[in-house]
């Protein structure tokens, strides 16, 4: 790496050692070159952690300031480091005026603090993950390019190229400017290198032999396979399969029902009159009928109860359920990657079922909570095929956009991925959690896909997306045998072409996609004994499809057959004779065909229905309570909509030691909500909590005894009780209001063993979004003991607590203070 210009790329793939490169680059600056800093380095929050733990390893004599946090704790940084400077106005031993060395932030903070950062002359700065900086047009793009002062750049990134040779302009045009100059310039001199449909072959290799001698110019790259060639870096075998799973009776009612739907849309693809949305809209809803037909509203049985209806409903789902079972057996552990959270919630449900423990990541876990997670991921024991830690999470299911980048789980030595990313360099990302620097053991990546339907389409799509990368700055030209380079087109042309895989003749079979038990099992077992087959190569790519109905599922070896067969240039008449047939088959199959419109009207007709039989049993209930004398604290569920993807910047979680019935000492002069847990028994406890609230004041006990005498106390009930004086008449809070939240979130059965059940998260989280909104309109903060973390336990169930006070404290804007009660000697840490 130069030090004295602009360096574009360190372009190594994922899980090389990156960080550690660019970590032992700026102290080859500090050490040897005597360069004062400071250094600016640019990061995904998740991956800050990594970043600290780096430093602290390998350069220690590198002084840095993590820049993250919410607004007063960045004001608090500041402040800390204008103090230190005014302190020690001149310069120090090493020419360096400020007090750190490298300044650790996140993409984000850098827009929102640009008028501080950008007033820093940084001496280097790095971007980790740059293809974040993809889009030329982006806010982040601009303002670091126009206001930021950075002579000196360092992109970091495993995917350079991940779609169109505009994005590898974008990144070089960030670096210098003044060498690649507009865009449309460079794409007119690289027209037939971008162009998958370019008829001249010798000058599409010409022009990809010149953006190769470009690209070596201004970067460093290293891949795995060139790594391991020249003995550099051992790594364990990487086995990839694609398993083809078939659709099962429901969700083929379902496929089929949105494909009629959308039959007038099909029927005007081809003459040009469809919507582009409309289109892509269809392929999503198609995308989720693979996945599992839960996914739509109205579908799950009612009354929905936890069951085997969730395994087989869905071909993937019980092909997932019978993998699981096997690598949980044998000891393995797995990174689970899906695209839609809504999925990750029915994967969630199917975990709980089989009593699987996981750990859950996706884009609304916040940073302590993910760093948590992986940390307690990682820390478990790596001795393949040992017995489970009993609070060991065997599971780790992660969104591939909010788990795609910068985590290192190599812990995990199964990856499977449950759905595609629409970006196939996504995919690649994810699987180099698993497959990189720190692997001991051979990884097995299994790729589910729904066979003959628009998933499969997908998947080829993907194959030649990647051909680009791979042409530009993977291996040579002529190992591609004259092969037309390119990607494949980005329209949705090729996927609504290759909808015709679906047989409609499928519409009316019912039995004829259910899978033998025992063929299943031969299946995956033959699948997992890949992973010990000593024959295979470094990277080995299979495909288990089944052929037809009756020989079961064989095996192909490289680049899977089917894909190799489909064409994305499919001619239209071919694909209106299959639009005729379907809608003929869909026709005559009548009422079989799941009709998923009226189902939902149905849903919310009976929703209705539900809502006015329960208006009128509380008007009753309400009446007869006023003749009694009776009023009830119990607090409505808040009638706003909450958008948990929209986030307050002052809300946060604050851990403290002392007693929360107190919370004077922490806020002397502003109102405070104390919450606490009960059970829907009626019977007040003794100890701890029970004798802390009764003693601060004995409305409280008195309120939860006549809730439970007039029927008024069931799970998720959030009773809210007014604190005004005590028993000696004195005023409680002083010039502040007090109020105690009593939340009824265990149940309570004399005939169980252990009468009192556990805390149950769903009525959890109803009373926590009462109590925040009641918090919000009466400028409170929350009070309360830890729920759910107890030592030598699953502290899942801790971090999911966690993980719901975060939510609600960032949705209402509000603080919630969580006590450790102190015990000599001894402590307890988040």
């Amino acid at each position: 790496m130069r030090s004295n210009g602009k360096i574009l790329f360190a372009g190594d793939e994922m899980g090389l050692g990156k960080t550690l490169q660019a970590l032992c680059f700026l102290s080859y600056l500090k050490v040897n070159h005597k360069s004062p800093g400071s250094f600016l380095v640019l990061c995904p929050l998740s991956v800050t952690d990594g970043w600290i733990s780096e430093i602290a390893k390998f350069t220690p004599k590198l002084k840095v300031l993590r820049y993250v946090g919410d607004k007063e704790q960045r004001r608090n940084l500041r402040k800390t480091s204008h103090e230190d400077v005014k302190e020690h106005p001149s310069s120090t031993n090493d020419g360096s005026i400020l007090p750190f060395d490298v300044l650790l932030t996140t993409y984000d903070i850098a827009l929102m603090d640009q008028d501080f950062l950008s007033q820093i002359p940084w001496h280097y700065a790095i971007i980790d993950e740059a293809q974040r900086l993809k889009n030329p047009s982006s806010v982040l793009y601009n303002v670091l390019r126009e206001r930021f002062l950075m002579p000196r750049v360092l992109l970091m990134t495993g995917t350079p190229i991940q779609n169109n040779l505009t994005e590898l302009w974008a990144l070089m045009h960030f670096c210098m400017p003044s060498v690649f100059g507009k865009r449309e310039q460079f794409l007119s001199t690289f027209k037939e290198a971008g162009d998958p449909r370019s008829e001249d072959v010798s000058k599409v290799k010409g022009q990809l032999q010149t953006l190769k001698c470009i690209s070596k110019a201004f970067m460093l790259q290293r891949t795995k396979s060139k790594l391991i060639e020249c003995g550099n870096l051992v790594l364990p075998p990487l086995t990839e399969i694609t398993v083809m799973t078939p659709l099962v009776s429901l969700q083929k009612k379902v496929y089929t029902s949105i494909s009629r739907k959308e039959l007038p849309k099909l029927l005007s693809f081809s003459s040009g009159t469809s919507n582009h949305q409309s289109l892509q809209n269809i392929v999503i809803q198609l995308r989720k009928a693979c996945s599992h037909p839960y996914l739509f509203p109205g579908i799950e049985p009612e009354p929905y109860e936890e069951g085997e209806h969730i395994v087989q409903a869905s071909g993937k789902l019980i092909i997932l359920d019978q993998l699981l079972k096997k690598l949980h057996d044998s000891g393995h552990r797995v990174l689970l990657f899906a695209q839609m959270t809504h999925t990750l919630d029915i994967l969630q449900d199917f975990l709980e079922l089989r009593k699987y423990s996981y750990e859950r990541l996706d884009g609304s876990v916040r940073a302590e909570e993910r760093f948590s997670a992986i940390r307690s991921f990682s820390r478990q024991s790596e001795t393949p095929n040992s017995e489970f830690d009993n609070n060991g999470a065997f599971v780790f299911m992660i969104s591939t956009r909010a788990g795609g980048v910068g985590l290192n789980l190599v812990a995990a030595d199964t990856v499977i991925f449950y759905e595609q990313d629409w970006n196939p360099q996504v995919d690649k990302q994810a699987l180099q959690r698993a497959h990189r620097i720190g692997q001991m053991n051979h990884v097995l990546s299994v790729n589910l896909v729904t066979r003959r339907t628009v998933e499969e389409i997908i998947m080829q799509r993907a194959e030649r997306k990647l051909q680009l990368s791979h042409n530009i700055i993977g291996n040579d030209i002529a190992e591609q045998g004259g092969e037309k380079a390119g990607v494949g087109s980005y329209d949705l042309r090729s996927i609504i072409f290759g909808l015709q895989k679906f047989d409609p003749l499928e519409i009316s079979t019912e039995n004829s996609d259910e899978l033998n038990m025992l063929e299943l099992n031969t299946m995956i077992e033959k699948a997992i004994a890949m992973r010990d087959d000593l024959t295979l190569g470094k990277v080995d790519k299979y495909e288990f499809n089944r052929t037809d109905q009756n020989n079961g599922f064989d095996v192909f070896v490289g680049k899977s057959s089917s894909f190799a067969d489909y064409d994305p240039g499919l001619d239209e008449a071919s694909y209106q004779s299959w639009v005729e047939k379907f809608k003929e088959a869909s026709q005559s199959s009548g009422n079989e065909v799941l009709d998923l419109e009226r189902n939902r009207a149905l849903s919310e007709d009976k929703h209705l229905k539900l809502k006015a039989a329960r208006e009128k049993a509380k008007e009753e209930k309400l009446s007869k309570w006023e003749s009694l004398g009776y009023h009830s604290l119990s607090i409505e569920d808040p009638d706003r909509a909450e958008d948990v993807d929209i986030l307050s910047d002052s809300g946060s979680l604050l851990f403290v030691v002392g007693d929360c019935t107190d919370p004077r000492k922490v806020c002397p002069s502003e109102p405070a909500i104390i919450l606490s847990c009960v059970d829907s028994s009626g019977k007040w406890g003794r100890g701890g909590m029970f004798d802390a609230l009764a003693q601060l004041s004995s409305s409280v006990p008195d309120a939860y005894h006549r809730a439970f005498e007039f029927k008024d106390l069931h799970l998720g009930d959030l009773h809210l009780i007014r604190i005004n004086e005590d028993t000696d008449g004195e005023n409680i809070g002083g010039d502040s209001s007090l109020w105690v939240a009593l939340a009824v979130v265990q149940s309570y059965n004399p005939r169980r063993k252990v009468p009192r059940g556990d805390v149950s998260i769903p009525d959890l989280e109803r009373c926590l979004s009462k109590v925040s909104f009641v918090a919000t309109q009466n400028s409170a903060s929350i009070h309360m003991p830890r729920i759910g973390y107890q030592h030598d336990s699953d502290r899942s169930h801790w971090y999911t607590v966690e993980r719901l006070l975060r939510k609600y404290a960032s949705i209402h804007g509000i603080k919630i203070y969580v006590y450790y009660y102190r015990r000599e000697g001894f402590l307890s840490c988040p």
